[in-house]
C-alpha cells in the first residue's frame, strides 16, 4: 500500500508573506525602464513593486 501524505494548508504567515510590507508602505521598488518624457523634455524612471506589481514613476 502506498503512503498517505498529509496535505496542509499554509499557515496565516506563509500566505501573506512580503504582502503585510506593502500594505504599511515598504515597498520593494525595481527599475523598470527609463523613457525620455517628450513633454518635460526630462529622464523619467518607471518603477514597479518587486512584490505587490504597484507602478510607479520618478521625474529626475
Amino acid at each position: 500500500m502506498a503512503d498517505v501524505i498529509p496535505f496542509k494548508k499554509p499557515g496565516t504567515a506563509q500566505r501573506h508573506r512580503g504582502n503585510t510590507l506593502c500594505r504599511r508602505g515598504f515597498h520593494k521598488w525595481v527599475v523598470v525602464d527609463k523613457p525620455f518624457d517628450v513633454s518635460r523634455g526630462k529622464l523619467v524612471t518607471c518603477l514597479r513593486c518587486q512584490r505587490c506589481g504597484k507602478e510607479k514613476t520618478e521625474g529626475r
